[in-house]
C-alpha cells in the first residue's frame, strides 16, 4: 500500500503524530488551507448537563491544538440542537430539557473551557456561540424548504447513529432524526458568519458532519472539511472516563482534583504513552522517553501525566497539592487536607454508621453489595486497619486526629469522614 505524503501544516502535522485522526475529508486540500491561512473550525456540544466529563476531553483538546498552531477555535453550545437531541451512539431517546434547564447548563459549561483555549476578539482567539441564534429564528417550513431537498432518507438511513437504532429496534422519533439536518445547518451558518470551514468530533459524529460539508459545497459552492477523532478507549476496552464511582468530572465542584490527578495515575500501564499524546503539551521527545519505562519505572510517567493532565484543567498549586496528598496517602501513609472528604454530622455518627453505607456514600463504592465484597476480600481499611466484617458500625470511637476516619479502598481510593 502506498504511503500517503507526509502534512505540510503544522495543524495536521500535530494532529496525526499526537494521534487525534481517524477519519479526514479532502486531506490535502484541508492541509493547504491550514499551511496558507487561518482555518476556523468548530466543535459542537448539546448542553445535557451542567459539567462536561473528562469523556469530552479529547474535543477540547483538539480546539487547543488547532489554537496553538495559529488557527481559530469555535465552540458551539447547542442551545437549539439540545432540544432535539442526538441519537449518535445512543439506544434511547433522551431526557426533554426545558429551556431554563438548558440556558442553566450552557452557562455552566462554558467555563470548562477556559482552562484550555484563549477567549477575546483576535484572530486565532477562541469563540463561543449558542445555535439557539439561528435554529430558534428558523420556521418549520422554512427550514424544510431550504434545506430539505438536499437531503435524502435513502442515504439518512445509512447512517451509523440510525442504523444503530433500527438495528436494535429502539425507537428512533422524528424529532431526533432531523438533528442531523439541524447539524449541518449549523456548519453553513458557521461558515457564512465566521468563514469556518472545518468541523470536528468524535468518530461517531462522522455521517453528521459529512452532511455540513455537502450542505455547504451545494448550497454555497465553498470549501469545507471534516475530521473526526477515533474513540477513546482504555487498552482493556472500557470506555473512557467510565469508572465504578461515576462519571470523570470538569469541575472542580463535581469532582476534586485530587481524585482527577488520582484518575489520571491510575492509567494503565499500556495507554500511558497514547494518553501523554492526547491530553498533554509534552514534547514528543519527552514523551517517548516517558512511554519507553519499564516496570515499576512506568509510575514515573504516570506521576506526570496525572501532574500535567491537573495543571492544565485546575492549575498547578492544585495539581501540586494533589500529588503531595497522593505521596501522603499512598505512600507514606498520613493524612492530608487536599485528600478528598465526606461531611458526617456527629448525630449520625453518635449511634453508629454501617462500614458498607458510609462506603458507598463516601464514594468508595458504587453499592453497597460492592462495599460488602471489598470488605469481605480484604479490600476497605478504616484509619489503616483493614476492616473485613461489612457490618461493622463507624461509630465516633473510630475519630482519630482532628475528628476525622480514614477510609480507603483498595489501593487507589481514599478518603476523609470528617465529623461536624
Amino acid at each position: 500500500m502506498k504511503t500517503p505524503p507526509p502534512f505540510r501544516s503544522e495543524f495536521l502535522r500535530v494532529m496525526s503524530e499526537r494521534g487525534y485522526i481517524h477519519q479526514q475529508s479532502h486531506p490535502e486540500d484541508l492541509d493547504a488551507a491550514a499551511l496558507e491561512g487561518t482555518v476556523a473550525a468548530y466543535i459542537g456540544f448539546d448542553a445535557t448537563a451542567d459539567s462536561l466529563h473528562v469523556g469530552s476531553l479529547v474535543q477540547i483538546m483538539l480546539l487547543r491544538r488547532l489554537q496553538q498552531t495559529g488557527h481559530k477555535p469555535i465552540i458551539v453550545m447547542g442551545g437549539g440542537t439540545t432540544k432535539v437531541g442526538d441519537p449518535s451512539g445512543k439506544d434511547t431517546q433522551r431526557q426533554m430539557l426545558t429551556d431554563q434547564q438548558i440556558a442553566a447548563n450552557i452557562a455552566s459549561l462554558k467555563t470548562a473551557f477556559e482552562p484550555f483555549l484563549k477567549f477575546g476578539s483576535g484572530p486565532t482567539d477562541a469563540l463561543i456561540v449558542d445555535n439557539a441564534e439561528w435554529l430558534d429564528a428558523l420556521g418549520y417550513v422554512q427550514f424544510l424548504r431550504d434545506y430539505g431537498a438536499h437531503f435524502t432518507i435513502n442515504r439518512m438511513l445509512t447512517f451509523d447513529s440510525v442504523k444503530l437504532r433500527l438495528d436494535r429496534e429502539q425507537p428512533l422519533t422524528f424529532l431526533e432524526f432531523n438533528y442531523m439536518l439541524m447539524q449541518a445547518v449549523d456548519f453553513l451558518e458557521l461558515h457564512r458568519r465566521f468563514g469556518c470551514t472545518l468541523q470536528m468530533g468524535g468518530s461517531d459524529q462522522w455521517g453528521n458532519i459529512l452532511n455540513g460539508v455537502e450542505l455547504i459545497r451545494r448550497v454555497d459552492q465553498k470549501s469545507a472539511y471534516a475530521l473526526t477523532t477515533p474513540l477513546i478507549t482504555t487498552a482493556s476496552g472500557a470506555k473512557m472516563g467510565k469508572t465504578a464511582a461515576g462519571a470523570v468530572w470538569l469541575k472542580a465542584d463535581r469532582l476534586a482534583p485530587f481524585d482527577y490527578w488520582q484518575f489520571w495515575r491510575n492509567t494503565e500501564d499500556a495507554d500511558v504513552g497514547r494518553f501523554l499524546k492526547l491530553f498533554t503539551d509534552l514534547p514528543m521527545d519527552d514523551i517517548a522517553r516517558l512511554e519507553a519505562l519499564q516496570g515499576s519505572e512506568i509510575n514515573e510517567a504516570k506521576i506526570v501525566l496525572a501532574t500535567e493532565a491537573t495543571t492544565m484543567l485546575h492549575g498547578p498549586a492544585a495539581a501540586a497539592a494533589a500529588a503531595a496528598a497522593a505521596r501522603a496517602a499512598f505512600v507514606d501513609g498520613r493524612v492530608s487536607v487536599d485528600m478528598p472528604t465526606f461531611h458526617l454530622s456527629a448525630e449520625v455518627l453518635e449511634p453508629g454508621v454501617l462500614l458498607a453505607v458510609l462506603a458507598v456514600d463516601a464514594g468508595l463504592a458504587a453499592s453497597r453489595s460492592e462495599a460488602r465484597r471489598l470488605a469481605e476480600q480484604g479490600g476497605l481499611r478504616v484509619n489503616d486497619v483493614p476492616a473485613t466484617d461489612p457490618h461493622r458500625q463507624i461509630t465516633t470511637a473510630d475519630l482519630g486526629e482532628g475528628d476525622v476516619i480514614k477510609l480507603q479502598a483498595g489501593k487507589k481510593k481514599i478518603v476523609l469522614v470528617r465529623v461536624h
